[in-house]
């Protein structure tokens, strides 16, 4: 379900100080945009920010970057980053399809969070982790590809967990429930999706996955 609109919404995402509005000349070289030569992460479909916010935040060593497509979501992002001074953070408005062109050889994981799961077979490759995809993420890994997934909808979750073992990725961690994993959930971080639906009940699927 799409946010509405915002009024002006264009003009508030393009004044924030987190945008990257010219992100194809930064490509193969974002480390002079962050003026540092730490990793780079990356969230695919971010939303309204909370989880990249609070990885920027909790980790100030690791560059961030969160990605979303629609002026509806990312104007709510820049809103509540409104104020603040995180160094380490940046967003970009564009569509997934063209992340091959804004980076190059210089990112580190890839998170993808209860991203639409396409669930009609005909729109299959849709899919952020449809081989389409995971040829453009070949192109961006600065080292070891890695991708962490976190959704609600277990045909996503599986479809997902096929592609990528079939495309070379190996399993690092897996739950079929996040919330009764212990182990992985101590460092878990929340999106906004997430907290509504763990605050159901819902069941929430996470893949760590790793391509050497």
């Amino acid at each position: 379900m799409r946010l509405r609109k915002v009024k002006d919404a264009s003009e508030i995402i393009e004044a924030s100080s987190y945008l990257i509005l010219n992100p194809e000349e930064y490509k193969g070289k974002y480390n002079t945009l962050f003026n540092n030569s730490n990793p780079i992460q990356i969230e695919i479909g971010m939303g309204k920010g909370d989880f990249i916010y609070n990885k920027a935040l909790t980790y100030p060593n690791i560059n961030f970057i969160g990605i979303e497509k629609f002026d509806s979501v990312i104007v709510r992002a820049v809103q509540k980053l409104e104020g603040t001074n995180l160094p380490n953070l940046k967003l970009i408005r564009m569509d997934a399809l063209d992340i091959d062109k804004v980076f190059d050889k210089e990112i580190d994981t890839i998170y993808l969070n209860f991203s639409d799961p396409w669930p009609k077979n005909r729109h299959a490759l849709r899919r952020l982790t449809s081989p389409i995809f995971l040829e453009k993420y070949d192109h961006i890994f600065k080292g070891d590809k890695h991708i962490v997934q976190k959704t609600d909808n277990r045909n996503l979750f599986e479809y997902s967990l096929c592609s990528l073992v079939e495309y070379g990725y190996k399993i690092c961690k897996i739950s079929l429930d996040l919330y009764k994993d212990e182990e992985y959930l101590k460092d878990n971080i929340q999106t906004e999706y997430e907290k509504r639906f763990s605050s159901k009940g819902d069941t929430i699927y996470m893949g760590d996955y790793i391509k050497m």
